[in-house]
């Protein structure tokens, strides 16, 4: 059994062999995951392909917390970050009530919040209090209804030094690890190189220390749309189509259950 990483093993991690995440949101899912996965996100991204909103803006803390004891309890070896919703963190003392929940309630190993510059504060003083924190850079989707849609970062100078920017001030304020979305990869590359914490890309290059992906993008589940970045490793939504179809077909039939399946 691989051992379990540790904070200081994802910082290790840097210009190494790349990090593994994948976002997860029931112990089902994060069971499979769990010896092959790095890192396991219980993202807000559960509100979109778990719960059928149209974007991550309406998730609790309550949700968030639920489903992470749930991947906890289906991933005991793997490390573990819980995404804080929106609202949860617009000050630094409700940042840390509503981490101190996460920590207290699950077994999370780290939270994560989206923002740069102006999240430094906040990110140091959940440092400060024992709270390890993943950020997250560049395309932020709690911002979504404020920048009017998911907007790539990176496209001009002035946003490739703020990217640059953000990244050093996070490390300063104490993060361990960040994810940068949606970013034109050459500046990713130069975002990663710019700091000594690991960089996990989705949407942003292959150059960065790692990658991640939402499961049901990557698994084919999802099938309203399909971002650019998502490579599909399975036709999952055929799959399970069929496979259920195929089951009404042999209860009609009377083909099932067999006497293989009858006490």
């Amino acid at each position: 059994m691989t051992k379990k990483l540790t904070v200081t093993g994802i910082q290790k991690a840097k210009g190494a062999t790349p990090l593994t995440m994948i976002t997860a949101y029931d112990a089902l899912f994060a069971k499979l995951f769990d010896p092959i996965a790095d890192i396991i996100l219980v993202g807000d991204s559960l509100n979109m392909s778990f719960a059928g909103k149209p974007d991550t803006l309406s998730t609790t803390l309550e949700q968030m917390i639920y489903h992470t004891q749930a991947v906890c309890s289906g991933a005991p070896g793997s490390f573990i970050i819980a995404d804080m919703p929106f609202g949860t963190y617009m000050t630094k003392e409700k940042a840390l009530k509503s981490a101190v929940r996460i920590f207290q309630q699950t077994q999370a190993d780290a939270i994560k919040i989206e923002g740069g510059e102006e999240k430094v504060e906040t990110v140091a003083y959940l440092v400060e209090n024992g709270i390890a924190v993943c950020g997250h850079i560049g395309l932020l989707p709690q911002s979504v209804r404020s920048e009017g849609g998911y907007k790539v970062k990176g496209k001009d100078e002035a946003q490739a030094e703020q990217l640059i920017r953000d990244a050093k001030a996070l490390e300063a304020a104490g993060v361990f690890c960040m994810v940068i979305e949606g970013v034109k990869a050459d500046v990713a590359t130069k975002v990663s190189q710019s700091v000594d914490v690991p960089l996990v890309g989705i949407g942003a290059g292959s150059s960065v220390d790692g990658q991640v992906l939402v499961f049901s993008d990557m698994l084919g589940l999802f099938e309203d749309f399909t971002p650019k970045f998502v490579k599909k490793y399975l036709n999952g939504a055929n799959l399970v189509k069929e496979a259920v179809q195929n089951y009404k077909n042999e209860v009609q039939s009377r083909a099932f259950p067999d006497d293989m399946h009858t006490y």
